[in-house]
């Protein structure tokens, strides 16, 4: 049986990527039936790049969120699957193709998701390394999902209207996704999650954006979600090695903290924050520029301050490592993977990991919490060995050692997030305040 396939996308401010995205689906393998656009209130000219294709234009009446957006086109939608993409994503040549072949070969099949692939378009690092997690969480996820994905995902139209849609409530980018994929798993709807279907990822991520989306819209209404549904799916970002990685991060900055109060040196902390702050800026910066700005001088002047009081306190250990910290992110961006200085680079990675361990030795023997924090260390780098191995093989062991300490502070503020989740809902309840449930597509 044919099955002719929707594409709803939702669009707010989004002339920056649209013509990219509408330009992919023209030149699918398998054109889709119908392309809608929903225009939620944008005030750019995202009206005008859609109007230069053939696709069906609908608008809000104001900017509501894309949950209502992608409602509105599903109402207005004529074909009998509804393919969901984010306006800032391309489709590759067979991913419509790859679609209709899943529903045609199985009557049973409610919904398909599909993930990022491993080639964003913007280039910085911090694009880089989300774009890399998300494509590998996805791809090494169960087949059987449990939730849905609107960045690239697909549902028979009947069926989503039977679930009532996205829930509007959430009037911004959130988790209305996941949790109409929870409605449908609940509802013993199968969901599969397709790992060759894919989609190129064009947004440019910023630190304090990553970390926002993380914690305000996502990390915290999901939270709220596991606890109105009491359900934590041991699969994708949920998986019992996240939540155990979540609580060891814990554990390490306790330690850390202990460890600095008790060694006298307090002033790391703030010192080494401001640096990981610099260095995400830093490597932003690249994304639009070759020459480095204001934010490496600040950085390495940060380096200098932590040696110098390093020194002074007689921690000398840390002092060989923050030498070679500079070189080493220099060459992350001057060198390219070519002849010698594809050696250079690593014989400086070899001198600063040969140099840390040096430092681990030195003080090892002398203080217990240093190396109580290096045994929590190797416990997280053995549990996520696999994602930082694939990070290696794929960008490069410099690479992968810049992708750890955001890691790292990915499951630290992942736990942060649901601690606040944890008090909204209890508040919540003390106030006898009803749990969301979802609401049903405003006409």
């Amino acid at each position: 049986m044919s099955h002719s396939l929707s594409v709803i996308i939702p669009a707010h401010n989004a002339e920056r990527h649209l013509n990219q995205c509408l330009s992919a689906l023209m030149t699918c393998s398998h054109p889709p039936f119908e392309i809608i656009v929903v225009d939620d209130g944008s005030t750019d000219a995202t009206r005008q790049v859609a109007e230069r294709y053939p696709v069906k234009l609908l608008a809000t009446e104001r900017c509501s969120g894309p949950a209502l957006a992608r409602n509105v086109g599903a109402k207005a939608a004529s074909g009998d699957i509804l393919l969901f993409l984010d306006s800032d994503v391309c489709v590759q040549e067979d991913t419509i193709e790859l679609l209709s072949r899943s529903f045609e070969a199985d009557p049973e099949l409610d919904a398909v998701i599909g993930s990022y692939d491993s080639a964003p378009r913007s280039q910085d690092f911090l694009s880089q390394y989300r774009n890399l997690m998300h494509f590998y969480v996805h791809q090494t996820g169960a087949q059987r999902a449990s939730t849905f994905w609107s960045g690239c995902g697909a549902i028979r139209r009947d069926v989503f209207l039977a679930h009532s849609g996205f829930d509007e409530g959430f009037g911004r980018p959130a988790i209305e996704d996941i949790e109409l994929g929870y409605r449908l798993h609940r509802a013993g709807r199968k969901i599969v999650l397709d790992r060759a279907v894919q989609v190129t990822h064009l947004k440019r991520w910023t630190f304090w954006g990553l970390v926002k989306t993380d914690i305000l819209d996502r990390g915290i209404p999901w939270t709220e979600l596991i606890l109105r549904d009491r359900m934590m799916p041991n699969d994708l970002n949920l998986q019992l090695s996240q939540r155990v990685s979540v609580a060891l991060v814990f554990i390490l900055v306790a330690l850390a903290g202990l460890t600095a109060l008790r060694w006298g040196g307090y002033f790391l902390v703030p010192l080494f924050a401001v640096v990981f702050a610099l260095l995400a800026r830093w490597w932003g910066e690249f994304a639009a520029s070759d020459r480095p700005r204001w934010a490496p001088f600040a950085l390495f002047g940060v380096l200098g301050v932590i040696v110098a009081l390093s020194y002074f306190y007689k921690m000398y250990g840390l002092i060989p490592p923050l030498m070679l910290s500079p070189a080493l992110l220099l060459a992350r961006h001057r060198y390219n993977q070519e002849g010698g200085k594809l050696l250079l680079r690593r014989l400086l990675v070899l001198a600063y990991t040969g140099c840390s361990a040096f430092a681990a030795v030195y003080y090892l023997p002398m203080r217990g919490l240093v190396f109580e924090c290096f045994m929590v260390l190797a416990i997280l780098g053995l549990m996520n060995s696999q994602f930082y191995l694939f990070l290696a093989g794929n960008r490069g062991i410099p690479f992968m050692l810049a992708a750890i300490p955001f890691h790292l502070l990915y499951h630290f503020y992942n736990g942060v997030s649901f601690l606040f989740g944890i008090g909204l809902h209890l508040t919540r309840q003390r106030a006898d305040e009803p749990l969301r449930t979802p609401a049903h597509p405003r006409s």
